[in-house]
C-alpha cells in the first residue's frame, strides 16, 4: 500500500511562508517513493506579507491557506480537517512561515510557543508513534511539541556556509540535543521517530538541498 503523507504548508514564499523550492523537492521525492500525499495549512492570517523583491513587509493582509494553495494547486485542506489516522507520516517544509504563521519564533526567538493547532498535530503525530519529517527551520516545532528531542538545522558554528548556525545554539538551550549534519544529511532520532535535515539553513548550491530532502523523505518512509 501507498504511504501517506500529510504535508503541513505555512503560506507561499521564503520570507512569509512556506519556502517554495523546499516544498517542491519533497513533493516530487515523495512523488518518487509513491506516497499518496495530502497537503494542509492553518486557515489563518499571515503575521504579515513581505515583498520578495525588496525583502521589505507591505500593508497587504493575506490568508495562509489561500497562499499555500499556490504551492499545493488549489488542493489544500484547513489543517483543523487532518486526522491523525488518515496519514502514515508528517512532513513539514521550512521558511519563514514556519516561524511566523506556524509559531512566533520569528518575534520572540526563545521565548516563542507553536500555534496549537500545529502543536496539537505534532503531538497527535508523535503520540502515535508516526515518523515526522522537519527542514529549515521548521525543527524549532519539534524543540517544543516534543521536549528533549534530537535534531539538526545543520551546524552550530556560524559562518558563510551556514550563515543561521545562532538557531543550533538555541535549540540546545531549550532543551533538545542538536546534531551537525551537512546539508545532504539528516539526523535522525530513532526514539521519537523524527527525522531533520538543514535544506537552506545551509548556503548551499540549491540541487545539494534537493539532494538532502530526498533523503530526508527517504529515512521517514523507512520509519513508517
Amino acid at each position: 500500500m501507498a504511504k501517506r503523507a500529510a504535508v503541513i504548508l505555512a503560506g507561499c514564499g521564503v520570507y512569509d511562508g512556506t519556502e517554495i523550492h523546499e516544498a517542491s523537492a519533497i513533493l516530487v521525492h515523495l512523488s518518487r517513493a509513491g506516497a499518496k500525499v495530502q497537503m494542509f495549512a492553518p486557515n489563518a492570517d499571515m503575521m504579515h506579507v513581505v515583498n520578495h523583491c525588496e525583502g521589505k513587509p507591505v500593508a497587504d493582509k493575506r490568508n495562509v491557506m489561500e497562499e499555500s494553495a499556490r504551492i499545493a494547486r488549489g488542493e489544500v485542506t484547513d489543517l483543523a480537517k487532518l486526522n491523525v489516522a488518515d496519514h502514515d507520516v508528517l512532513i513539514i517544509p521550512g521558511g519563514f512561515g514556519a516561524a511566523k504563521n506556524l509559531s512566533d519564533w520569528a518575534t520572540k526567538g526563545k521565548e516563542y510557543s507553536v500555534k496549537p493547532l500545529v502543536e496539537k498535530v505534532i503531538k497527535g503525530f508523535h503520540q502515535a508513534g508516526k515518523p515526522i519529517a522537519l527542514c529549515c527551520i521548521s525543527p524549532v516545532l519539534a524543540a517544543k511539541a516534543i521536549p528533549g528531542c534530537e535534531l539538526t538545522v545543520g551546524h552550530d558554528c556560524e559562518c558563510e556556509k551556514w550563515p543561521y548556525a545562532g538557531v543550533a545554539k538555541s535549540m540546545v538551550e531549550l532543551g533538545s540535543k542538536h546534531v551537525n549534519k551537512n546539508v545532504g544529511e539528516v539526523h535522525v532520532d530513532k526514539k521519537n521517530k523524527l527525522v531533520t535535515t538543514s535544506a537552506f539553513m545551509c548556503n548551499a548550491p540549491i540541487h545539494e538541498v534537493f539532494d538532502g530532502l530526498g533523503v530526508m523523505v527517504t529515512e521517514v518512509l523507512k520509519l513508517v
